[in-house]
């Protein structure tokens, strides 16, 4: 046990005398702005996918289907309210498609840019998604009245689309603000 327990010591003193305070920082630093992009974009996944925009004791409804039930149990019908529900489909898909591709341009200019260069490319298209996700929740928000019973009430997937929205916002703005370093 003292083998691994030396063992294990020993490589930490050597990972930490092989990166500078600045690099583990940095290291650190790009870590967190991971973690915080691939929550927004966990966030948008969940949000699209799952139905619970709209819930109530009778039944849920989102972006792809209207479910209710009853004694003998559920009906899920397309959702079919209008073309205001395609635009929020389209751009929820959008914040998706933008927030993935944001992502892999990082990890491309992570290993491209120049040395003291911005990634405002990859901050763009994360805007972007964060931009166009709020657009779904706002057109969801105002159109859903419409069709929405009172006793009905908004889900986690809505909210989820709220919280995504300033976590795709915050990490669009870090990797603008960001420079590449050694």
């Amino acid at each position: 046990m003292s083998h691994q327990s030396d063992f294990h010591t020993l490589t930490h003193r050597l990972l930490f005398s092989l990166l500078s305070r600045s690099s583990a920082k940095m290291l650190l630093l790009l870590l967190g702005i991971i973690f915080l992009h691939v929550a927004a974009l966990v966030l948008l996944f969940v949000s699209t996918i799952v139905s619970v925009w709209v819930t109530s004791e009778t039944g849920t409804s989102d972006l792809w289907l209207n479910c209710t039930t009853n004694g003998l149990g559920a009906a899920c019908d397309p959702a079919s309210t209008g073309e205001w529900i395609q635009a929020v489909q389209a751009v929820m898909i959008l914040s998706i498609i933008f927030s993935c591709l944001s992502l892999l341009l990082f990890f491309c200019q992570l290993f491209t840019l120049q040395k003291g260069g911005r990634f405002f490319l990859t901050g763009t298209f994360q805007i972007l998604a964060s931009l166009f996700v709020m657009s779904g929740a706002i057109i969801y928000t105002v159109m859903s009245t419409e069709w929405v019973n009172v006793s009905y009430s908004y889900g986690y997937s809505y909210i989820l689309a709220w919280v995504a929205f300033p976590l795709a916002l915050i990490s669009g703005l870090i990797y603008v603000i960001l420079r590449k370093r050694e």
